[in-house]
């Protein structure tokens, strides 16, 4: 199955969350409400710094591929 890179994803018992999963390498889910990210990788001490600039891209990524996701609503 070939999933898209970034889902939007939401929870009746967290109301105020809004989760944009992010399906490739490094994979996670983060909570827009606070920032909150959870990994669905282990990562070691050694991939860390490579990963590190990488990951802020792929967050940045996160919060755009959800505010282009609600302006197509507003339109």
């Amino acid at each position: 199955m070939s999933l898209p890179k970034f889902i939007l994803g939401d929870n009746t018992e967290f109301p105020n969350a809004i989760y944009v999963i992010h399906t490739e390498f490094p994979r996670f889910i983060i909570n827009l409400e606070d920032d909150e990210v959870e990994w669905f990788e282990d990562f070691d001490r050694e991939d860390e710094k490579e990963l590190e600039g990488e990951t802020e891209n792929a967050i940045k990524e996160a919060t755009e591929f959800y505010d282009n996701e609600v302006a197509k609503y507003d339109e």
